[in-house]
């Protein structure tokens, strides 16, 4: 492949890699990795509520990793409730699980910052074999598929097996209860699916630019080798 057109491939994967990294950290910053809706269970049951009347005791939330609101109805209006994880929900919610989702959103935000400069120094530099050729790039991208899907698996798990809504909602509740009504990912959480998406398509361009896989140098290299022994 021309040198210019090889060029132009890994600065389109820096680009994109970079993008990444800005994504994550926007993505981090934001309440929008859930949404939903929370019914007063307490008041509901006590007048027998169905239908139309239901709706006055439908409230609604929406959270990210680091903060969020709830808007709670039990027939009397609205009442919001601003919170942040750090320090108002540490007892209710499964801090390590949480930490770890927030442990491997910075280390997507390195590897992406590393895919970003390894893409520029193959593209403009003279890289040489090992972690700063070709072996570099299919790593640090792999590694960055790695760490969002497992971004997307932990939070997810927390939010059904560990019920974060029903802890969020119920924080310093002592007469009312609540109870998750409808809950779905937002925009924020489908941005990490973004990004995996988006290094899997610079796997694609690496392939693209002649790069084989490494698996792959490796198996012809055996070949080659038994080939040289037979000969002598």
């Amino acid at each position: 492949m021309p040198n210019l057109q090889k060029q132009l491939i890994f600065s389109v994967g820096g680009v994109l890699s970079f993008s990444c990294v800005l994504v994550v950290a926007a993505a981090m910053g934001t309440q929008f990795w859930v949404q939903g809706n929370i019914l007063c269970t307490t008041g509901a049951d006590l007048v027998n509520a169905t239908g139309q009347e239901l709706d006055q005791f439908i409230g609604k939330f929406n959270y990210g990793l680091f903060q969020g609101q709830t808007v709670k109805q039990c027939g009397l209006g609205g009442r919001t409730f601003r919170f942040s994880f750090f320090p108002n929900l540490v007892e209710v919610i499964p801090v390590g699980l949480h930490v770890t989702v927030l442990f491997f959103c910075g280390v997507l935000i390195l590897f992406s910052s590393v895919a970003t400069g390894f893409f520029m120094y193959n593209g403009f530099g003279s890289p040489y074999e090992t972690l700063h050729g070709p072996l570099g790039l299919y790593l640090w991208n792999f590694i960055c598929c790695f760490c969002s899907c497992l971004v997307m698996i932990l939070f997810a798990s927390e939010l059904k097996l560990h019920r974060l809504s029903d802890c969020i909602a119920n924080f310093n509740e002592g007469t009312f209860v609540y109870k998750t009504y409808t809950e779905h990912f937002d925009h924020s959480f489908w941005l990490i699916f973004l990004t995996f998406l988006v290094h899997s398509l610079n796997i694609i361009l690496i392939r693209m630019a002649g790069i084989r896989f490494p698996f792959q140098e490796t198996k012809e290299l055996d070949v080659n080798t038994g080939a040289a022994d037979l000969m002598y």
